[in-house]
């Protein structure tokens, strides 16, 4: 029988993946001009979110900005350097189309766990980051501080197609 820890991992992790499933389900319906759907998606998608949030506070895996920053870079390092690279291997050898993705997420992670320890040094020294300016790749993930790059470094779409949150 598992034990509580171990059914807060798995329903946490079945929360995210069913608010990141929701998410897409609602702009798959928003595209297919059913509105009332992909809201019922995104309202569902948040209340999965919900969950999800109060599974980790429950672990105990929400800890100070330095611990989170912590987690978060060895979060990222662990996936661009050991889960992405044979996935990516994987879809190659297998001429899947995944390997577009996870060779996206393999580089974008990098930059990722390099913004995270910029973070991390910044709460070290006391201070916030000094770039408010975040903008993020619609396309594959990548993050750049100050303004877009004239073309994405990871997958080379325009930089004016970035996003800021």
């Amino acid at each position: 029988m598992p034990t509580t820890q171990e059914n807060l991992e798995t329903a946490f992790g079945g929360e995210s993946q069913a608010y990141q499933k929701y998410s897409a389900f609602a702009k798959k319906a928003e595209k297919d001009g059913l509105a009332n759907i992909a809201k019922l998606f995104r309202t569902t998608a948040e209340a999965e979110r919900i969950h999800a949030e109060g599974h980790l506070k429950a672990m105990e895996k929400v800890g100070s900005t330095l611990e989170n920053l912590e987690a978060a870079i060895a979060g990222e390092t662990y996936e661009h350097e050991d889960m992405y690279p044979p996935m990516y291997e994987q879809a190659v050898k297998d001429n899947h189309k995944a390997k577009k993705m996870f060779g996206y997420a393999m580089e974008a992670e990098k930059v990722h766990a390099d913004l995270y320890k910029k973070a991390l040094q910044a709460v070290k020294d006391g201070k916030d980051l000094d770039e408010v300016n975040i903008y993020l790749c619609p396309t594959c993930g990548y993050i750049e501080l100050g303004t877009p790059p004239e073309n994405c470094p990871v997958c080379k779409v325009k930089g004016s197609t970035f996003t800021q949150l």
